[in-house]
């Protein structure tokens, strides 16, 4: 599909208020409109503009219920000269945001826009700002601001709060992009690429979360919500009572061959069958999507958290994690801090891209802007040494108020054979050097890295589904011990663990 396969099916605001909110829940906040002053010509269109549209507006707001939750919403009427906003439009936008954060209510914006109303000129342009800081301080407050992309979203609208989302997704086959195919072909003199600016293709790149046509969004918006909300501010709810296992008498060796069986629970699993629900967000919004890297909001029993964690490779070809992970990885905890949720990382990786492309992508500066966020991160943080947990790309997600342990998990600067082979000039060594490097859990747990380990029975790929039910009841209690603790308190300790061990 296309964006000129879904011009003749475009809804009106009307039509995708009624579709996704609850029958007769909508209530309008809007006043009528004050425009500026006006030519004959202008007047003249905003009259026409008006009839045609049956709005006084190029946008609707109010409040109304999803699923029985209270949200707020915004969303564009393109009818109304091709959804173009001027002053009125965005003085309406920014009291309507103004209004949510006030009210405490999530936000949902339905764009579809041509962007700035070039009628009104530099004075609607620099409307954005006005906008885009609303949406801001909205974020701050630590409310879920939703997207929903609709055809087209083009220009300054797509440049402002069409691109500022907590979770972004878009109709099928929309039009979508800074600059409108119509304008670039006028100045430029050549058509457009075509099948670049389409839903799709930025879902491909890492730009939007998903594809979702309108009756499928009240799900979506549903399952964000339950897993976003519940979770505001310290929660005082009691998680269950786990105890921790033990790290048992295995190898270093041995957990290190056991970690390695492909059939081994992978962050995929963990979260299909540890956690209550799981909302997967794909790529870090940038253009970058990196298959090394999953981020998601999750809830795990009353705990709801951002994750990010190692991708298991699903075949031997699959490049390894690269730079653009970690920058995914970083608007995994950029989210945690906007939504005031917890962080929860997943360790499970035979090490970073060794690659021409990694190198100058800038890997090495990658893991350091990485550590630097997660030990520094306000949010509550828990790490999940899962399996394999090699070098730099496993260091790179460790800091953390609370770290559990799979039995059979385990932390090294370099995987054993080449450890091995720079201490011996072979790899036969390898089970040796794990033992003396002191990578498996028991001696992580007596150096004080690790908190929790969660037993497996006798390995987890022989009963995953039991184990991953284990792991996620241990990150419960973990999530919930680490939000009780006050803010300023957990940063210190956090920052005393890393400094401390093996003293």
């Amino acid at each position: 599909m296309n964006a000129t396969d879904v011009k003749e099916k475009r809804m009106t605001a009307a039509e995708l208020l009624d579709t996704v909110l609850d029958p007769g829940s909508f209530t309008s906040w809007d006043i009528p409109v004050r425009p500026p002053p006006l030519g004959a010509e202008y007047a003249a269109d905003l009259a026409a503009a008006e009839a045609k549209s049956g709005v006084d507006e190029s946008v609707l707001t109010g409040e109304g219920l999803i699923r029985g939750r209270k949200v707020a919403v915004i969303v564009s009427e393109f009818r109304f000269l091709a959804g173009s906003i001027g002053q009125a439009a965005t003085k309406r936008i920014t009291s309507a945001i103004e209004r949510a954060t006030a009210e405490g209510l999530p936000l949902l914006a339905g764009p579809a826009s041509g962007g700035t109303r070039m009628q009104e000129g530099t004075l609607a342009f620099l409307g954005m700002v006005a906008i885009t800081d609303a949406v801001r301080r909205h974020k701050e407050s630590g409310l879920p601001y939703l997207v929903y992309l609709r055809h087209p979203t083009t220009g300054g609208v797509m440049a402002s709060w069409g691109s500022l989302g907590h979770v972004t997704v878009a109709e099928p086959g929309a039009l979508l992009g800074f600059l409108g195919p119509r304008v670039f072909e006028t100045l430029n003199g050549v058509k457009f690429p075509p099948n670049v600016q389409v839903a799709e293709n930025l879902y491909r790149k890492g730009l939007i979360d998903a594809v979702v046509t309108p009756q499928e969004l009240p799900a979506i918006i549903d399952r964000a919500l339950r897993i976003l909300l519940p979770a505001r501010g310290r929660d005082t709810a009691v998680a269950p009572e786990v105890h921790s296992g033990t790290p048992g008498d295995a190898s270093a060796w041995d957990s290190v061959l056991i970690s390695r069986n492909p059939r081994r629970p992978d962050l995929r699993m963990l979260l299909a069958a540890g956690a209550d629900d799981a909302l997967p967000l794909n790529g870090t919004g940038q253009g970058e999507n990196d298959p090394g890297l999953g981020l998601a909001l999750a809830r795990f029993g009353q705990q709801s958290c951002v994750v990010l964690g190692h991708q298991r490779p699903r075949h031997a070809d699959t490049p390894a994690m690269g730079p653009a992970s970690l920058r995914e990885a970083r608007r995994g905890m950029q989210l945690a801090a906007e939504l005031q949720l917890p962080l929860l990382t997943i360790i499970d990786t035979a090490g970073a891209a060794l690659s021409k492309e990694a190198e100058e992508g800038g890997l090495a500066g990658e893991i350091a802007r990485s550590l630097n966020e997660l030990i520094g991160l306000k949010a509550p943080s828990v790490s999940v040494l899962l399996g394999q947990g090699t070098g730099g790309g496993a260091l790179a997600l460790l800091p953390a108020d609370r770290i559990i342990a799979a039995r059979h998990s385990w932390l090294s600067p370099l995987p054993p054979e080449g450890a091995s082979a720079i201490i011996h000039r072979t790899a036969e060594f390898a089970p040796e050097v794990a033992a003396a490097q002191g990578v498996e859990v028991a001696s992580l747990a007596r150096i004080g890295l690790v908190d929790h380990v969660v037993d497996e029975k006798p390995d987890a790929a022989l009963e995953p589904r039991e184990f991953c039910t284990r792991m996620g009841l241990a990150i419960e209690r973990e999530l919930a011990h680490a939000r009780s603790i006050p803010e300023d308190e957990r940063l210190a300790r956090r920052r005393a663990k890393f400094r401390t061990l093996g003293g």
